[in-house]
């Protein structure tokens, strides 16, 4: 019984993470890129849901702040990461896709984010025959 709790304690947090994608409208490429246009026909809504996920997510990090927890793997802030990180923001931009949205878009049929979730997959493996570290889990 403990096993199969343990096996769904994931699968309903991806559920309502996928669920709160939906209803905030992040899978809705033009909401998040006109959130994204500051300087043009500017989107505030998706700013209620950052608020919201910050005020959720801080209670939590404090309490595991205080928790002894071994430390994530990573590196410096060095020119590969920063080049990695435009690459992910333009990408984002330009598409209105990041790819927790686009996975559930492209599971619902949605072709543009197939193509997106493709794409992605293809720059990880790219990525990775370029050498770009793998971290894997302990």
């Amino acid at each position: 019984m403990r096993r199969l709790l343990r096996g769904c304690v994931p699968l309903v947090a991806g559920l309502l993470f996928g669920i709160g994608l939906m209803v905030s409208g992040m899978v809705v490429p033009a909401k998040v890129q006109a959130f994204l246009d500051v300087g043009g026909r500017w989107d505030p809504s998706l700013a209620l849901v950052m608020g919201g996920a910050i005020g959720v997510a801080l209670p939590i990090f404090r309490w595991a702040g205080r928790r002894r927890f071994p430390a994530p793997p990573h590196g410096p802030v060095d020119g590969p990461l920063v080049v990695g990180s435009l690459v992910f923001g333009i990408g984002w931009g330009l598409s209105g896709y990041c790819p927790g949205p686009a996975l559930l878009a492209a599971g619902g049929g949605n072709g543009e984010a197939m193509g997106y979730v493709l794409a992605m997959g293809l720059g990880m493996i790219l990525g990775t025959r370029a050498g770009a570290p793998d971290f894997r889990r302990a």
